[in-house]
């Protein structure tokens, strides 16, 4: 990650001279929206997995689930290998709010598979509208790839049992490297698929979901554009604005550095100069965005989670505290 910054420095100094002087005093009413938009896109992510539980009837309060999305979104882009450990947060945080394993499971793959999809669709769009045909063929292609996918989750969701036969077979595989019987932990394993097979979403809570999905990515972009104004670059237009949000996006999947350091602000600086910002209208937009995105988002991320780690300990030790103070009180007796 030094190096990278470092080689980013040296080339870009004259630009980034030019960009700090622009920072240096921007609209802050801008700010203001740009951090707001940026608030409201994690919301609705937020809402987003909500829906997805609702509609198979599981009912999780707003506020815990914006909890969750703080905190899982910022072990997912500051930790190596973070994406392992935002998956296992959430289930854990899931299942002790009350959302039985399979339910947790589900929600949380069906709501990576919207969300990367909703992405697709939304640059889909900006390809559409920027009339690179080109470009709109590629994502056109992409697009239907997630709704298949996406289909083929809700298909399994709904008859886990086809799943049964391979399963055994993998099961059975497992159990021979770990010189167990082949039928060791059927029985819970099954039990999981009986509780997935109970799962029926409500078409209507899962087109709220898409749609929060795709919001979740508007308002992302929304920010980058405030910043944008913010900065008084404000001569992009939004198609291009977009389309460069998107692929700065995509560079944020490639999971290079933490937080795509460099590698998504490259991205996003390269896409707004080709947009027709001058570079250093677009590092200092770039650098406004990140700021809010990254460094705000983030550093309230991590405050979330240890508030809900400190909230786990606590009601892991009551129960304790309360074993411990019973004897006590009978002997007094």
């Amino acid at each position: 990650m030094t190096v990278v910054l470092g080689a980013e420095l040296i080339l870009g100094w004259p630009a980034l001279r030019q960009a700090f002087t622009q920072l240096r005093a921007p609209h802050w009413g801008w700010v203001g929206v740009a951090l707001i938009a940026e608030i409201v896109s994690m919301g609705t992510y937020a809402r987003m997995q909500r829906a997805l539980l609702r509609g198979a009837g599981t009912k999780v309060s707003v506020r815990r689930h914006v909890a969750m999305a703080y905190a899982a979104h910022s072990l997912s882009v500051t930790l190596p290998g973070g994406p392992v450990f935002s998956t296992s947060f959430n289930f854990r945080q899931m299942r002790r709010y009350g959302v039985s394993s399979a339910e947790a499971s589900w929600c949380i793959a069906l709501s990576g598979v919207l969300s990367t999809g909703a992405l697709i669709l939304v640059g889909s769009v900006g390809g559409l509208l920027a009339r690179n045909t080109g470009s709109w063929r590629s994502l056109a292609g992409y697009a239907a790839g997630a709704v298949a996918v996406t289909a083929a989750v809700r298909l399994l969701a709904g008859h886990p049992l086809w799943l049964e036969r391979p399963v055994r077979a993998l099961l059975g595989g497992v159990n021979r490297v770990r010189r167990r019987p082949p039928e060791h932990g059927a029985d819970r394993l099954f039990g999981f698929v009986t509780q997935l097979r109970a799962i029926r979403i409500h078409r209507g809570h899962f087109a709220v979901a898409v749609l929060l999905a795709c919001a979740n990515w508007l308002f992302d972009a929304l920010c980058l554009w405030v910043c944008c104004v913010a900065v008084g670059a404000d001569r992009i237009t939004p198609v291009h604005l977009l389309i460069a949000y998107c692929a700065g996006m995509a560079a944020a999947s490639v999971p290079v550095v933490p937080g795509g350091l460099g590698v998504v602000d490259g991205a996003l600086v390269l896409g707004l100069v080709a947009g027709g910002l001058t570079s250093a209208s677009a590092v200092a937009a770039v650098v406004l965005y990140r700021v809010i995105s990254f460094g705000f988002i983030i550093g309230a991320g991590w405050l979330v989670w240890l508030l809900l780690r400190r909230r786990a300990r606590d009601s892991a030790e009551a129960p304790s505290r309360d074993g411990h103070e019973a004897p006590s009180t009978g002997a007094g007796a």
